[in-house]
């Protein structure tokens, strides 16, 4: 298993340790970026759920169990310090959008957040050309579901028309080709579904239409469980939130490995397991 820890600074960018990490992660495995819990969570931006006290010790502790299931996958973990001044810091995948040629910087929905792509864009440019959505356009990482030449990006208060035709624009010479998708009733398209298999995505019917992804298998969440569509597909397997037994049941049944980890703090703040990396297929 790799965990490498990495220091980031928006002026500078990598600093050795960085630099290090980056030079020496094997190229067969994916690489995880991942940031430790800011102690600002709970300050964090909430949309969708009342405000809620969490334990930042337990957060830490959690998000930790959670790197380590993704090196047990096979992951090469990049894992950025904390940020102490900004709350929401630790949900990384907001921050960009990886796809096998280039890695796209956002620029998140909420003000409060739009420093945090600096540094992460450090790390990344050790991987891939880094190209940027410029103001006026908004766009979260968590609105952004790729599957295979097709990425679908949520229409949600976080991300604009103009964020969702700037990342067409910086994709389509790749040869992908991006569609808007309504959402209603939660934070990020991730929230409504995500991929569980090659050919198969878990979704949230009541958030977003399952028609939108067509010729795919669709497998419905269980209705008693409205925030269960967030998984996360890595080294042949499900990460998945222990909350949510009866979908993780579905899944399993289907033939999926789970592998389940504890997030509840981080749910506390509108994080979910997808939420808290970037994975870098190399």
């Amino acid at each position: 298993m790799s965990i490498r820890s990495a220091e980031c600074n928006a002026a500078r960018g990598p600093t050795p340790a960085a630099q290090c990490s980056a030079a020496r992660y094997d190229a067969v495995m994916p690489i995880a970026i991942t940031r430790k819990v800011s102690p600002a969570i709970t300050r964090c931006e909430l949309t969708h759920l009342e405000r809620e006290p969490i334990d930042v010790e337990v957060a830490a502790a959690q998000h930790e169990e959670y790197e380590r299931a993704l090196a047990a996958l096979g992951c090469f973990v990049v894992s950025l310090p904390a940020e102490p001044d900004l709350p929401d810091s630790v949900f990384v995948e907001d921050t960009a959008v990886v796809v096998d040629e280039i890695a796209v910087m956002t620029r998140p929905g909420a003000p409060s957040r739009r420093r945090e792509t600096a540094s992460v864009a450090a790390v990344l440019a050790k991987y891939r050309q880094v190209v940027s959505i410029e103001a006026p356009g908004r766009l979260d990482g968590g609105d952004v579901l790729r599957l295979g030449w097709r990425v679908f990006v949520g229409m949600t208060g976080r991300t604009s028309r103009e964020g969702i035709e700037q990342l067409g624009a910086l994709l389509a010479p790749h040869g992908y080709a991006v569609e808007g998708v309504p959402v209603t009733g939660c934070l990020h398209l991730k929230s409504a579904v995500t991929q569980v298999a090659s050919d198969t995505v878990l979704v949230n019917p009541a958030w977003v239409d399952p028609g939108a992804f067509s010729g795919l298998a669709r497998m419905e969440i269980d209705p008693g469980e409205p925030f269960a569509a967030n998984a996360l597909m890595v080294g042949g397997a499900v990460v998945y939130p222990e909350a949510f037994p009866a979908t993780a049941a579905r899944l399993d049944r289907a033939g999926l490995r789970v592998v389940p980890v504890d997030v509840s703090e981080l749910a506390k703040a509108e994080g979910a397991v997808t939420c808290c990396s970037l994975i870098l297929a190399d």
